[in-house]
């Protein structure tokens, strides 16, 4: 049975960018109604139990017909939550350091240049979706709850949820706002580990 990962900081932790209001229904809600629907899948096809949820989301094409949509769905929303919330910190924001920094100046020209494209990227998302930093420092985007590992690819070093419920309270529409406040959260510190562990 897959349960919801608890956080590292409080639902306040993040006020001035993210709101205790919106981490407290993103994180216990939203996404523990992801667990709930995906144990339930697995409970209708228990010969997929055994499996890890990167080897599910990794074959969810070739998934029995009658749970793959669900499994790719709230799967892919466990998956990507439980890494998000990783993604950001009390303490984030600023700048990477070291060889992420390094790299992404080569890629990019300079962070801002990095930052520019990324929030681009993630602003171009028709719908609900998330935009991606990927282990060879591209940028990409999917729709839904769809992650790079379920196409095949390594999984992301950092990934930003642009589903509305992830900002509508603070932001209403405005994702913009939403995209340039959570600069100011990002766990650098997750996104090099990430970066150190692909290599």
């Amino acid at each position: 049975m897959y349960q919801l990962p608890d956080l590292t900081y409080d639902y306040a932790a993040l006020g001035n960018y993210i709101s205790k209001d919106i981490m407290q229904l993103h994180h216990s809600k939203h996404h523990q109604a992801y667990v709930d629907k995906l144990n339930k899948a697995l409970d209708d096809a228990p010969e997929l139990k055994d499996q890890s949820l990167e080897s599910l989301l990794r074959g969810v094409d070739s998934l029995p017909e009658n749970v793959r949509t669900v499994i790719r769905n709230n799967g892919g929303g466990h998956y990507n939550h439980s890494l998000f919330w990783q993604w950001m910190s009390p303490d984030g924001g600023g700048q990477p350091t070291g060889e992420l920094a390094n790299k992404l100046v080569a890629q990019y020209g300079d962070f801002q240049g990095f930052v520019d494209e990324f929030t681009a990227k993630s602003l171009s998302v028709f719908g609900s979706g998330w935009c991606w930093l990927m282990p060879d420092l591209s940028i990409t985007t999917n729709a839904n709850q769809d992650s790079p590992i379920m196409q095949g690819s390594e999984a992301p070093l950092l990934g930003l949820d642009v589903w509305e419920h992830a900002y509508y309270l603070d932001y209403k529409n405005k994702r913009d706002d939403y995209v340039n406040a959570w600069w100011n959260v990002v766990n650098w510190r997750f996104v090099e580990q990430r970066l150190h562990d692909s290599e």
